[in-house]
This record gives structure tokens, sequence and C-alpha cells, in this order.
């Protein structure tokens, strides 16, 4: 094996330890813990170890604090944090086996839509309401605090809910707005025929 082989396995192999296992309550580590651990070069190192996570169906997820972003500069990858996450879509079957039900899911999709027609923010007496109409009463504030544990949601001191990290960085937001528009345009095209 080449140095330079030799000089990136070693550094793809920190890499996997500080991404897989989680040492924070939110997964994944921030760009100048990378940099620390790795050296300057470590976004080559994400790509290169992206590129093996592939045939897994994983890949090595940013997140910026201010949205997506292009060409970010090293002080915005510093300050991103960075996470494994699945490539691809999970089943139906496999979100059973992760623990959430199947309303749960919904709700989290029907709240992340609302909250991106809104903006991006709302109170949370609005979506609360709203899940109340979706799934038993009881449950909608349970799950809103779930997906605020999760890191889905935020809630700021005036109860106004807006999308957290992980929203951003698991969840194709205009993906959902573009599902939820074809279904509603499919029903309204039932309701006239």
């Amino acid at each position: 094996m080449s140095k330079r082989k030799a000089y990136y396995a070693g550094k793809l192999k920190r890499a996997v330890h500080l991404l897989f296992f989680r040492r924070h309550k939110k997964p994944g580590v921030k760009g100048w813990e990378l940099r620390r651990a790795l050296g300057s070069d470590y976004p080559k190192v994400l790509k290169i170890l992206d590129e093996y996570l592939k045939p897994l169906d994983l890949q090595v997820k940013t997140v910026f604090e201010e949205g997506v972003m292009e060409n970010p500069s090293a002080e915005q990858l510093d300050q991103a944090r960075f996470y494994i996450a699945l490539r691809g879509e999970l089943t139906p079957k496999e979100a059973k086996m992760i623990g959430w039900r199947i309303d749960d899911l919904a709700g989290l999709a029907v709240t992340l839509a609302y909250l991106v027609s809104k903006g991006g923010k709302a109170p949370r007496r609005e979506v609360e309401a709203l899940l109340q109409e979706k799934l038993p009463g009881w449950r909608a504030s349970l799950n809103i605090d779930r997906y605020i544990r999760y890191g889905y949601l935020a809630e700021d001191e005036g109860e106004q809910l807006y999308l957290d990290w992980r929203a951003r960085a698991e969840v194709d937001l205009k993906a959902l707005a573009d599902l939820l528009l074809s279904a509603q345009s499919r029903n309204d095209s039932l309701i006239k025929s």
C-alpha cells in the first residue's frame, strides 16, 4: 500500500469513528471537530468516505445552520454538522422497525408541511390544533414534544415552532411539498369527475 493510501486509510478510520458513534446530544460532529481530528483536508476525507458508503445506501450529510449552501467557505464548513444518514428511503416495514408508528410519521409529515407552508415557523397551538384533527387529541402535544426531542422541530420561548437541523438534513422538504401538491391535484381532479 502506498504512503498516500495508508495516510487516507487512517483518516477514513478516524472519520468513521467520529461520525458513527454518538458523543453529543445530537448525532454527528461539527466541522471544527473533524478539522482538529483529521486535519484541514477533512472535506476530502469525507468525500472519499461518502463514496465508500454508497453501496451501503448511506451517505455523509452536511447540515448548515443557515440552510443549504453552495460552495461554503472553510469557516462555514467548520460550523456545519456532519453525520451519516440514509441515502435512499425507508420502507414502511423498516420505519416500523426503528420505533416509529405510521401515524407518528404521518403527523411529522403534516407538521413539516404546515411549517414549510408558513415560511418555516408557526405557533405551537396552531400546529397542535392541526394534529388534533388527524390524531387523537392527547397525542398531538406528545408527538410535538417527540419531534422537538428528536431534532425535527425546535421551539422558542414565544412557543413558536420552527424546522430544526434534522428536518433540514433528513427530509427533502421540496419533495414533500411536491408530493402533497400532486396528491391534492389528484384529489381535485377526482372530485371534478
